[in-house]
């Protein structure tokens, strides 16, 4: 599944339209009808007239879109109010023949400071004033009355009036909430009080595929439930891979690969073997610092790796071959330990970071591992390893192929210019975003990058990305709980590998993380994760995984 951009999303309608086989006209009442459909597939008891609809109107085609919303709800029983914000003379041309069709039906209000006054028995607001293609902040220049007039309806619907009112209504934003910028998912703002004005959307319904802002950043708070009305358009083609953004979905083919067995070139080719399977080097810190490499190296076995070695100092040997039984364990304190060991072990992934240390050791380890030639090595660097190379600005010419799995406090720390720019305030759009912040970070340290977060976003040097957000159906907010990040690398290694290529793993490796969050549930802790990757391999393959196919 593409997630597009708002130039992206232009360039398709205007081809659709240039090529005769579609109207804009057309595209606009489609749009609108899928909205209307959409909101009552949402909440089907408000099929049954009359109810009360206020729809918000802007000067473009978002607000083309509300007039054609406006009118369907008019014709099926409802009492609908009107809001124009803008010059009806200087609408587009679309979106003007509908201005006139409404008008033959209904009034038409402006936004002023009174204009929501009066509402609070709305059933429905529909925001249609500004959509995906906002470049500032708003409502900049429109003046206080209408700032004052959208807080008081964003109170009233967030129930935040005093006193509440009994049943606030649901906002439906088309395309975007106003003022939210669907590159990014950032609020275009100049002051303090813009994000108190933004009508959070319950619902959010866009056209013909999802947009990044959707995925990432505010964007899904602000949005609420995301849906897609198909409008009749083609497929974005072969868009350029620098210019892609896909969101991660198992298909047939992992779940197929996932479960039979995956042996590319590792070892044996013939018969079954553990070493067809790849062989997973977790390194370790010292003595009471083993956990999170105890909890990579489970994950990596989970996911099928055939042979999983931590490596640690004889100090923490005991401690962590106690804790161990099909996870082998090994003496490793220095350099000349684990090349000895890649000698012999035939080992072709190796995870270092989890509970590794910030001291000598661990940084000549980092080092050894960066310099062993990569095409016999899947590497990846998590936690410790990242500070070592933040530290230690000469390792970072040799993070080419590797993947490195920070948070945003860590990629702050490696990539300081990157992240400074997503701390800016947003007063144009396109924003910078999570999306651009990543590219540019693979780009630069050519290095698959893997920033985690509710929206994780995976890019390689080449420039592609994709994004993995654990939000509506697929949210699980107790993934949040310590040593999950460990058992997420564990599961990239492990698929490594395996032979899955680096970029594919963080990808399948990021989605096999929350899928087995959710089908453990709340009071999950990050050993309940590999623990619960069964039951995830069985719904694969028997089909039942509600996100495993596009």
């Amino acid at each position: 599944m593409e997630l597009l951009t708002a130039a992206q999303m232009r360039a398709i309608e205007g081809a659709a339209i240039d090529s005769g086989a579609v109207t804009g006209l057309e595209l606009m009442e489609r749009a609108g009808r899928g909205v209307v459909e959409a909101i009552f597939a949402e909440w089907p008891e408000l099929q049954a007239a009359p109810h009360r609809a206020v729809v918000l109107c802007g000067p473009g085609n978002n607000g083309g879109d509300g007039f054609v919303i406006a009118r369907l709800l008019k014709e099926w029983g409802w009492e609908v109010e009107l809001f124009l914000y803008g010059d009806p003379d200087k609408l587009p041309p679309d979106a003007k023949v509908n201005y006139e069709r409404w008008a033959e039906m209904g009034a038409i209000r402006d936004m002023d400071a009174d204009a929501f006054e009066g509402l609070e028995s709305v059933d429905l607001v529909i925001d249609a004033i500004f959509g995906a293609g906002l470049t500032r902040p708003f409502p900049e220049g429109a003046g206080e009355d209408m700032e004052e007039g959208l807080g008081r309806l964003s109170m009233i619907c967030r129930g935040m009036t005093e006193p509440p009112v009994p049943h606030p209504p649901k906002i439906v934003a088309v395309d975007v909430p106003s003022g939210l910028c669907s590159d990014s998912g950032r609020v275009l703002s100049t002051n303090d009080r813009r994000e108190a004005d933004i009508l959070q959307a319950d619902l959010t319904v866009t056209f013909h595929r999802p947009r990044v802002g959707h995925r990432i950043g505010g964007g899904p708070a602000w949005c609420g439930q995301v849906r897609v009305a198909d409008i009749g358009l083609d497929p974005p083609g072969n868009l350029p891979l620098h210019e892609r953004v896909s969101e991660v979905r198992l298909t047939r083919a992992d779940a197929a690969a996932l479960d039979k067995g995956l042996a590319q070139n590792w070892g044996a080719r013939e018969g079954l073997h553990k070493y067809n399977h790849g062989h997973v080097l977790v390194l370790a810190g010292g003595a009471g610092k083993g956990g999170a490499a105890r909890l990579a190296a489970r994950a990596a076995l989970r996911v099928g790796a055939g042979l999983v070695t931590l490596g640690c100092p004889a100090e923490a040997l005991a401690e962590n071959a106690a804790r161990l039984d099909a996870v082998m364990t090994a003496v490793i304190e220095t350099p000349k330990h684990l090349t000895d060991f890649l000698k012999t072990r035939r080992v072709n992934a190796i995870l270092i970071g989890p509970g590794l240390g910030l001291d000598a050791r661990g940084k000549a380890l980092v080092k050894a591992v960066l310099t062993h030639p990569k095409h016999t090595l899947g590497t990846l660097l998590d936690a410790d390893a990242l500070t070592h190379v933040t530290d230690t600005p000469a390792l970072r010419k040799d993070l080419y192929d590797a993947v490195l799995t920070p948070h945003f406090g860590e990629f702050a720390r490696l990539f300081p210019d990157l992240a400074d720019r997503l701390d800016d305030a947003s007063k144009t759009g396109p924003a910078y975003s999570r999306v651009d912040a990543t590219r540019a970070a693979a780009g630069e340290s050519e290095a698959v990058v893997l920033l985690k977060g509710v929206d994780t976003v995976i890019a390689d040097r080449r420039g592609a990305v994709s994004v993995h957000a654990a939000v509506e159906d697929r949210a699980v907010p107790w993934l949040a709980t310590a040593g999950s990040g460990d058992v997420l690398a564990g599961l990239i290694i492990g698929l490594m590998a395996r032979g899955f290529g680096a970029r594919k793993a963080a990808e399948m490796g990021a989605w096999l993380h929350v899928e087995a969050a959710r089908a453990f549930g709340p009071g999950l802790i990050a050993e309940d994760l590999p623990e619960t990757l069964p039951k995830v391999f069985r719904a694969l393959a028997a089909g039942d995984a509600p996100s495993h196919t596009p």
